[in-house]
């Protein structure tokens, strides 16, 4: 977990990750990155995810693409050439494409295959953009890239869909951050669990809320991002949500949550929610 000493680092890295896909975890990363530039702060996104999603969500298309998180990785890109503008005033962006689907097996061969993010993102390159946060979208699946992720980062932040097997899904990514902090990334810590298609009309919802807050307390943020049609509109349009209609509930809820990421990071009432919280899931 991280030490209290440890709380003023900047920027803070954070994960999102869940090895489930159609969770919200892209959808996440691109607004909550949005709302976080919108109340002034710098924001740089770290797309990890061979589909590009957050990429092109962000309106950087594939022509913009020339050099990519692949090369970052594997080609000893320099950062300050692969990072790109968005759409979005203070959010840059490293881009992905479908290259990145080999990295995987590229890595498994470099006896630093785990640590390659972590030299990148902890490093004086990084430190030379000057940003408060640094958002990593990570594949939907525990592979050698969503392990890189978790070893350059400082936390882990979860989209949850309210689902039946939500907490099952969840107990696996648990165990994988655990097994992460004891070996390559000592102050690793849960930044917050966001439960995600949240439909209020929905009995199956609301006990995956119930269930979800009774095994994991305050681990679980106040704010729920709702079922909505704009924020599954906007990435047809290769905007965030918060661009294309910043007044749709699904909008709103991301302001939400980015509000009470930085009310938990001013605070800091508690040095960290730690991973053996692990303990207490059930499935």
């Amino acid at each position: 977990m991280l030490n209290p000493s440890n709380t003023d680092i900047k920027p803070k890295i954070i994960a999102l990750a869940n090895q489930k896909g159609g969770v919200g975890k892209t959808t996440t990363a691109i607004n909550l990155g949005t709302a976080l530039a919108a109340v002034g702060k710098s924001v740089l996104l770290v797309d990890i995810d061979p589909q590009g999603n957050a990429s092109t969500g962000l309106g950087v298309g594939p022509d913009q693409r020339k050099l990519t998180t692949y090369d970052l990785l594997l080609e000893d890109a320099k950062l300050a050439d692969v990072v790109c503008q968005t759409l979005v005033p203070n959010l840059l962006i490293v881009p992905a494409t479908t290259d990145l689907n080999s990295a995987d097996v590229q890595l498994a061969g470099n006896d630093n295959r785990a640590t390659q993010m972590r030299k990148i993102l902890r490093g004086p390159e990084l430190a030379a953009l000057k940003l408060d946060y640094v958002l990593i979208d990570c594949p939907p699946s525990l592979n050698l890239l969503t392990v890189n992720a978790m070893v350059a980062a400082h936390s882990v932040l979860v989209p949850l869909q309210c689902e039946f097997f939500a907490l099952e899904g969840l107990s696996q990514l648990m165990l994988s951050i655990r097994e992460v902090r004891q070996s390559l990334n000592p102050e690793l810590r849960i930044e917050g669990v966001v439960l995600t298609m949240y439909d209020a009309r929905n009995n199956l919802s609301k006990q995956v809320e119930e269930d979800v807050r009774g095994n994991l307390g305050d681990m679980v943020y106040t704010t729920i991002i709702p079922r909505n049609v704009r924020l599954s509109e906007a990435p047809s349009y290769a905007m965030p949500a918060l661009l294309y209609d910043h007044t749709s509930k699904g909008s709103i809820a991301y302001q939400k949550l980015a509000a009470e990421i930085l009310r938990r990071h001013n605070t800091q009432k508690k040095p960290s929610q730690r991973v053996d919280n692990n303990d207490k899931i059930e499935t």
